[in-house]
């Protein structure tokens, strides 16, 4: 009996593999669809729920409209993108293409002209671009920041679900080899010589027949799924509960930065980090595929890190400026 899963072998990057024009629809592509859908469903519906209504930075009752919502939504994307396709290419990229050809960032093509999409995206890229859209749309517009970014986290883990869907049905972003019989065998993922000693033990404990092959595909944590569950649907559900239930005015974003933080930053335990990078701390020689210690960093564990300071320092701040309004108030 074997003890992991095949990826199936029917599921392709393409929604169309082999018909011509048609091949370039991929199902990350339709994923971004369904997860800017699943946010702009829910951004309308806390705004009916007056999540949004009061008074705006002049101090005038101010109600929100559905152009209002469009154009928010709409500025944040945008800058998240551009901050998720710039920030993959200055953490994550060792080769110095895009910096000597930056004109390649937003060039959906290979070298050679193939079609590929943006293919390398930076979570954390795109959570600093889409901040910075949503602060500039703010400003613009004269409206409380905190206030709009709080409603705009009761819809972004959910959406952010799709996308993670999405990078499974690529076959990428899968984590580290594993044992455990709910591993996957993904098609694309690296092979490893069969001569290595921990190749051979891996093998063994599942049953693996690896014969006179050369090279062998072993089982992955699908990390894609436990981000979907965990800094997906899980989190979402944490957010929306707490959304009728504020303290004060950017309580939701801090449980949103500190609460994908925190999960996160476990899940990359299970997640394989990039090669070219490896582990930033611990012992940065060790075998990334591998997870042999917990003290060995990756790079999404430190920003992850830095997301979870960030949330404690923020809500400070937030609940001490509260406190002082309060008491302004009662005075």
């Amino acid at each position: 009996m074997f003890l992991y899963i095949n990826f199936p072998s029917w599921i392709h990057p393409q929604i169309f593999p082999g018909v011509k024009f048609l091949g370039l629809l991929r199902w990350y592509g339709l994923m971004y669809v369904f997860a800017f859908g699943t946010a702009y469903f829910l951004l309308k519906k806390v705004a009916g729920e007056g999540m949004l209504d009061g008074k705006n930075k002049l101090g005038k009752p101010y109600k929100i409209t559905e152009d209002d919502l469009f154009s928010f939504l709409g500025t944040g994307i945008l800058f998240l993108l551009l901050g998720a396709r710039i920030g993959s290419t200055l953490i994550y990229d060792r080769t110095g293409l895009y910096l000597h050809k930056p004109w390649l960032i937003f060039w959906p093509f290979d070298l050679e002209g193939n079609y590929t999409g943006f293919q390398g995206m930076s979570y954390h890229g795109g959570f600093v671009g889409g901040l910075l859209g949503m602060i500039f749309w703010c400003i613009r517009h004269k409206q409380p920041i905190a206030r709009w970014i709080d409603a705009m986290v009761c819809c972004i883990p959910l959406g952010y679900t799709f996308g993670r869907l999405g990078n499974f049905l690529n076959g990428e972003l899968y984590g580290r080899v594993t044992t455990a019989p709910w591993g996957i065998v993904f098609p694309e993922a690296e092979r490893f010589s069969s001569s290595l000693e921990w190749v051979q033990s891996f093998a063994a404990k599942i049953n693996m027949d690896i014969g006179s092959l050369r090279l062998v595909n072993l089982p992955r944590h699908p990390s894609q799924l436990y981000e979907a569950l965990f800094e997906g649907i899980i989190l979402w559900l944490i957010i929306w509960f707490c959304r009728n239930h504020k303290k004060f005015e950017g309580m939701l974003a801090c449980i949103y930065t500190g609460g994908y933080g925190i999960f996160r930053f476990f899940i990359e335990y299970f997640r394989e980090p990039d090669e070219e990078i490896g582990f930033v701390l611990g012992d940065t020689s060790a075998n990334i595929y591998e997870n042999a210690s917990l003290t060995n960093f990756s790079t999404g564990q430190i920003l992850c890190f830095l997301m979870i300071l960030g949330s404690i320092i923020c809500a400070t701040i937030l609940i001490i400026k509260h406190k002082k309004s309060a008491e302004s108030a009662d005075n």
